[in-house]
């Protein structure tokens, strides 16, 4: 079994981070595992005013944190527009605090930005992907703020809870969507 290290405060020279918030973040981190050109993916929650919650705290819904997936990503592999146009394919931005059964502020649809360019280009993003949805995307787009590593068991959870009931009813069909939507796009040995 591998042990993921945390991620650093700052990305890699080079890299960048990208910190995304779209339902439960097993979901999240499954999906962006696998896409070419990010380095690492980490679970964690982003946005409210307790410091260092932990996973009980963010579920009560109290804290105002989003779960969240902070990507570290090599740009000259794959562009920040590229990662937020799977966002906006894996998710559903149109649900306000709501990604299928799980309901809460903590599963909002949220972009922390990390700099004023990521704001601008996830603002363009959002006004592009707006007319392939029937309803309007509620998806925030805020700086980031508070952001708190998650508990080590929430760790690349999909690949080491594959069987367990929500994986396979809920984070392995985002997988497999994500497999066929973006193939082109998945890490080489992924494709496995």
């Amino acid at each position: 079994m591998s042990i993921k290290s945390p991620l650093s405060a700052q990305p890699r020279a080079g890299h960048e981070f990208a910190t995304l918030g779209g339902g439960c973040f097993w979901c999240l981190e499954a999906v962006f595992e696998e896409l070419e050109g990010v380095v690492d993916v980490e679970s964690g929650y982003s946005g409210g005013h307790v410091p260092n919650p932990s996973y009980r705290q963010v579920c009560e819904g109290d804290t105002g944190h989003a779960e969240v997936v902070r990507i570290e990503f090599d740009p000259a592999r794959i562009s920040y527009r590229e990662i937020l146009e799977v966002f906006f394919a894996i998710h559903d931005p149109t649900t306000l605090n709501r990604q299928g059964n799980d309901v809460g502020e903590q599963y909002r649809s949220v972009i922390f930005t990390h700099a004023d360019a990521q704001r601008q280009i996830a603002e363009d993003v959002i006004r592009e992907a707006q007319p392939h949805f029937d309803e309007e995307i509620v998806t925030l787009v805020v700086p980031l703020s508070n952001y708190t590593r998650a508990e080590e068991y929430h760790q690349e959870y999909f690949r080491h809870n594959a069987a367990q009931g929500y994986c396979m009813f809920v984070v392995a069909p985002k997988v497999e969507k994500f497999r066929r939507t973006f193939a082109a796009k998945r890490k080489k040995r992924a494709t496995a």
